[in-house]
C-alpha cells in the first residue's frame, strides 16, 4: 500500500497541494486526471522522490519498490536494449554487475566465493534467473523485433525506445507502477498489450493520461487533482466524468428541491452501477462500489464551448478524390482514390502520418497533387484544422483582432463573447495570438472553424495539445456536427464514437472500411 500524508506542495505564493491525505490500495489501478497545471506529474514526482514536498510524506510498505515511466528517451543510448529492461529492477541489474565482476577476476578467492554465495541467494529470490527470458518476451510482445534485443539503444528507432522504456518501467513486478502519459508515441498494437496488462497487473498503478478510453479500460479508480486536493472515486473515468457532469447541473439549477437532486443523482449511480457498460468499462470487470452522495463534487475545471453549425446543408455530391499521387520520400501518396458521401465522418488511419497529412493539405487546397485531381460538389464549403498551425499565428495580433478577420460580425463585443466561450475572457482575450500555448492556438483554430460554417470539416489530429475538457467537448461536437468530417487522431475514444469510415493509407493499396473504427482493428487483426 502506498499511503500520502498531509501531502503539500507550494512554490512561493502558490500552492499546488495542501494537506493531501489518500491511500493507494494493492490491485487497483488509479487514473490520476486533473486540469493542465493541477499538478498530476508533479504528485507522480513526489511519489517518486524526484520532488520533495513542502509538508509531509509518502510511505510504502516495507521492502516494496516503486517503478517509473522514464521521459529521456535517449538516457541510455550506449547500452544493450536488454540490459535497460532489467535495470528496472536496479537491485537485480546490480547484483548480476556484481556477479559478473566477481567470477572474471583472475585471483578469485574465498571471500569472492562467499560474497558470491551471497550474491547468488539474492539473485535468486529476485527470479534471476528469468529476469532475460522475461525481458526478451516482454520486448517482442511489445513489437520489438528479436535482432535488436541485443544491440544497441542508439540502433533502434525512437518509436521502440518508446516500447524499451515501457518494458524497464513495467519490469520485474514493481510493488507501485507510475506511469505518465504511458500511450504517446505507442502504436495500436503495444497499447493494447499494455492495456491487457494492466488489467491483469496484482499491484498499484498510478497513471496520467489524457487518453479517455485507455482510461476507461484500464482504471478501477479516479484520483481527481482539484481544489489544491485528491479525492479518489471508484469507477472509471466516463462514471466520474458523468457523475460530475450532473453534480454541476444540479448545482446551477436553483429551482429544483434537494431532496429532488438526490434522488435523481441516486437513480442516476444505481442505474450506471447496474449496468452492463460500467462492468466492462472498468479493468476489473468489478461491479462499481456504492458511492455517497457527499463523495461527489462538481469540478472547478472549466470546458470550452465547441459547436460546429452548417450554414448549408450538404448536397447529394460531396467530394470524388480522382487518383491522386504527391512524391514525398516515405510519406509518399500514390493513387489515392475514394469518394464521400453526404453523413460520412471519415478516419484516415498510416503508419506514416505524414501520408495523412499530405493527404489532407491537398483536400484543403494547401498543396496540390503531382497527379490526379479533386471534384467537390457545388454546396461544399471546407475548413481545416492542420497539425501544425504555426503559419496562421506569425502576427502581432491579439486574439480578438486575429479572430475578428474570420467573423462575419466583426463586432469587438459579438467576437469578446464568442471567445469567452472559448475560456479566453477580460484580459486573456488580448492576449498576442505570436505568444499563446499550444492548447490555446488549438482553441482559437476551432473558434475559426465554428465562425466558417463549413459543411466539410478536416481535422489532422486535433487532441494534440487539449486538456481532457477540450477533448471531451471536442468529441461531444463533432459526434453532433450534421455535416462531413475527414480527420485523424490517436485518441481511442474520439476515433471509435465519432468514424462511420476508414481510410487507411499504410499499404500500397488504399484499404477503405465502412466501420467502426474498433471494427477495423479487428478487421486489421484477421488479415494479418
Amino acid at each position: 500500500m502506498l499511503t500520502a500524508t498531509g501531502i503539500t506542495l507550494q512554490y512561493g505564493s502558490r500552492v499546488l497541494f495542501e494537506d493531501v491525505n489518500i491511500k493507494f490500495v494493492k490491485g487497483n489501478c488509479y487514473g490520476l486526471i486533473g486540469a493542465n497545471g493541477a499538478g498530476k506529474s508533479t504528485f507522480l514526482k513526489i511519489i517518486s522522490g524526484e520532488v520533495e514536498p513542502t509538508k509531509g510524506e509518502i510511505s510504502i510498505g516495507k521492502g516494496e519498490r516503486i517503478s517509473v515511466l522514464g521521459q529521456d528517451h535517449y538516457a541510455y543510448e550506449n547500452e544493450r536494449v536488454l540490459d535497460v529492461v532489467i535495470r528496472g529492477n536496479e537491485e537485480l541489474y546490480s547484483i548480476m554487475q556484481e556477479k559478473e565482476k566477481i567470477y572474471a577476476k583472475p585471483d578469485f578467492d574465498e571471500n569472492d566465493g562467499m560474497i558470491a554465495a551471497r550474491l547468488e541467494e539474492r539473485f535468486a529470490e529476485l527470479d534471476g534467473w528469468n529476469a532475460e527470458t522475461d525481458a526478451i518476451k516482454m520486448l517482442v510482445e511489445l513489437g520489438i523485433d528479436e535482432s535488436k534485443i541485443y544491440g544497441e539503444m542508439n540502433q533502434i528507432e525512437p518509436k521502440d525506445k518508446v516500447k524499451v522504456l515501457l518494458a524497464k518501467a513495467l519490469f520485474g513486478n514493481p510493488d507501485v507502477l507510475l506511469l505518465d502519459e504511458p500511450t504517446n508515441d505507442l502504436d495500436i498494437n503495444a497499447i493494447e498489450w499494455l492495456q491487457d496488462f494492466l488489467i491483469d497487473y496484482e499491484n498499484t498503478v498510478i497513471v496520467v493520461s489524457h487518453d479517455r478510453y485507455f482510461l476507461n479500460t484500464v482504471c478501477t479508480h479516479i484520483a481527481d487533482v482539484d481544489y489544491k486536493k485528491i479525492k479518489i472515486f471508484p469507477g472509471n473515468y466516463d462514471f466520474w466524468y458523468q457523475s460530475n457532469q450532473l453534480m454541476q447541473k444540479q448545482m446551477k439549477d436553483s429551482n429544483k428541491k434537494k431532496e429532488e437532486k438526490i434522488k435523481e443523482l441516486k437513480d442516476f449511480i444505481a442505474r450506471f452501477g447496474a449496468s452492463q457498460r460500467a462492468k466492462q468499462a472498468t479493468s476489473r470487470k468489478r461491479t462499481l462500489e456504492k458511492i455517497e452522495l457527499d463523495e461527489i463534487v462538481a469540478s472547478n475545471r472549466r470546458y470550452p464551448y465547441i459547436d460546429f453549425k452548417v450554414e448549408r446543408p450538404v448536397g447529394r455530391e460531396v467530394l470524388k478524390v480522382n487518383h491522386i499521387w504527391k512524391e514525398d520520400g516515405e510519406a509518399t501518396i500514390k493513387d489515392v482514390a475514394f469518394t464521400v458521401n453526404a453523413g460520412d465522418k471519415i478516419l484516415v488511419v498510416a503508419e506514416n502520418e505524414n501520408k495523412v497529412t499530405n493527404l489532407f493539405d491537398i483536400l484543403s487546397g494547401k498543396i496540390n497533387p503531382d497527379k490526379g485531381f479533386l471534384e467537390y460538389g457545388k454546396t461544399i464549403t471546407t475548413e481545416y484544422l492542420p497539425k501544425d498551425n504555426s503559419e496562421y499565428f506569425d502576427t502581432d495580433e491579439n486574439i480578438v483582432d486575429w479572430l475578428r478577420k474570420f467573423s462575419k460580425d466583426p463586432d469587438e463585443t459579438y467576437v469578446r463573447g464568442f471567445l469567452g466561450r472559448m475560456l479566453f475572457s477580460g484580459e486573456e482575450a488580448l492576449k498576442k495570438v505570436s505568444v499563446l500555448s499550444g492548447g490555446e492556438k488549438v482553441r482559437c483554430m476551432m473558434s475559426k472553424m465554428m465562425l466558417s460554417e463549413a459543411n466539410l470539416l478536416i481535422f489532422d489530429e486535433p487532441t494534440n495539445h487539449l486538456d481532457m475538457e477540450s477533448i471531451t467537448t471536442l468529441n461531444t461536437a463533432m459526434e453532433k456536427f450534421q455535416g462531413v468530417i475527414l480527420f485523424s487522431s490517436h485518441d481511442h475514444e474520439l476515433a471509435q464514437t465519432v468514424a462511420n469510415k476508414v481510410i487507411d493509407l499504410t499499404g500500397e493499396k488504399v484499404v477503405i472500411k465502412e466501420s467502426t473504427f474498433d471494427e477495423y482493428i479487428e478487421y486489421k487483426k484477421g488479415n494479418k
